[in-house]
């Protein structure tokens, strides 16, 4: 790490935070909490100043060639920086043709091409790839739902990998094989740690804080003249692994491939490769019924087949989970409780939020397996298996 970089990041972990949890309480005292506007621009002004100073040599500093790592790490540093003026309203991409910050723009572009990437923060620099440092990780703030938000993301993330780890394993050894059940198994067991880490992080999370003072700092804001949706907590491959590894998304499904398109830059390259590989594979489902006419009997097929029915209903019940309770309460009602005009200041990552909200409820349905018939889903398949085995 480059003097400059080590500077720079020092900052953020220090000065950037306490200037940000500042400027949260003071709005979080007012009655509107989601009026920004005119509240304490000296801090405001003094991110953006302090910060400015800090990119400028970075800027000048150029590729100092020393691996993904730190260029991955400076890009996330950078997109905090990036992210913290779009939240105080320093930016705003609604009213510009291009960025104000064309420094930052000029040094987020760079780094962003190096590592394949889109140059803003993603999932990925606040959750997995987020050092911490004397026990204290990255983050916008020092404002205890944030943390209580980024820990229990990062677990529920870490999770839904060791699922799809689990899940990916079985492909080389056949679905017959005796450790094809542990490996099920495993991906269960993880699935319901997701659960069980979500299921406290909506009982203990303010919604107010979340919605007024956590999820604006991941509003889309602009790159040079291109404006860069918001970092989403599904940006990484492993959970959309589990979904095409189980047959229940499919990649040659349009709503489903222009989903995997959105968010392919967005994920760190390992990722990216992770699931290219993914998506050329046949799913467990279909190799499932590839032999149940010949195999249905099987004491295997039975057990393998309902340890795998039992991994699809947990991955279902993950995206239940997500969508009825952190959607509908963290960001559908209060959102529904802003006027029009208002909610501009608090929308996050994405499109408007009919949008999103049908988007959501159509890939929850999807990893359900729901009868639909406006849209495809593994409903048939999966209760062709579940006859197979006798089960209903």
């Amino acid at each position: 790490m480059s003097k400059n970089v080590e500077e720079f990041e020092g900052w953020l972990r220090t000065a950037f935070v306490e200037m940000n949890t500042e400027l949260e309480n003071r709005y979080f005292a007012q009655d509107a909490r989601e009026n920004v506007v005119g509240i304490a621009d000296p801090i405001k002004h003094q991110i953006r100043d302090e910060g400015h100073q800090y990119v400028v040599r970075l800027l000048a500093e150029g590729n100092t060639d020393e691996g993904f790592d730190h260029a991955f790490n400076l890009l996330g540093d950078l997109g905090l920086y990036m992210a913290s003026l779009r939240r105080h309203e320093l930016t705003n991409p609604a009213k510009e043709e291009k960025s104000p910050f064309p420094e930052a723009s000029a040094l987020g572009m760079q780094i962003a091409a190096s590592v394949g990437m889109v140059p803003r923060f993603s999932t990925a620099h606040l959750a997995t790839h987020n050092q911490a440092i004397n026990g204290r990780q990255k983050s916008f703030t020092s404002l205890n739902d944030e943390y209580l938000f980024l820990d229990y993301n990062t677990r529920g993330i870490f999770a839904f990998m060791r699922a799809s780890d689990a899940l990916t394993r079985i492909l080389p050894i056949g679905i017959s094989h005796p450790v094809a059940l542990t490996l099920l198994n495993d991906a269960a067991n993880a699935l319901r740690d997701v659960i069980k880490y979500n299921d406290y992080l909506f009982d203990e999370l303010d919604t107010d804080r979340f919605f007024f003072s956590v999820r604006p700092y991941y509003k889309p804001y602009r790159v040079g003249r291109h404006e860069y949706r918001g970092a989403n907590a599904g940006d990484f491959s492993g959970i959309n692994e589990i979904d095409m590894l189980l047959g229940l998304c499919n990649a040659n499904d349009p709503y489903y491939s222009q989903l995997l398109v959105d968010k392919m830059l967005f994920m760190p390259p390992a990722d990216q490769a992770s699931l290219r590989d993914c998506m050329r594979r046949r799913s467990l489902l279909s190799q499932f019924l590839d032999v149940a006419e010949k195999s249905a009997k099987e004491p295997w097929f039975i057990e393998n087949a309902s340890a795998f029915l039992e991994v699809c209903k947990l991955h279902g019940a993950t995206a239940a989970q997500h969508h009825d309770r952190l959607v509908t309460r963290f960001i559908e009602k209060p959102s529904k409780a802003l006027p029009a005009e208002k909610l501009t200041q608090v929308t996050a990552s994405g499109p408007p939020l009919e949008v999103l909200l049908r988007s959501l409820e159509v890939l929850r349905d999807m990893r359900l397996a729901v009868k639909r018939d406006d849209i495809r889903t593994s409903y048939n398949d999966i209760e062709k298996l579940k006859r197979y085995i006798g089960e209903k």
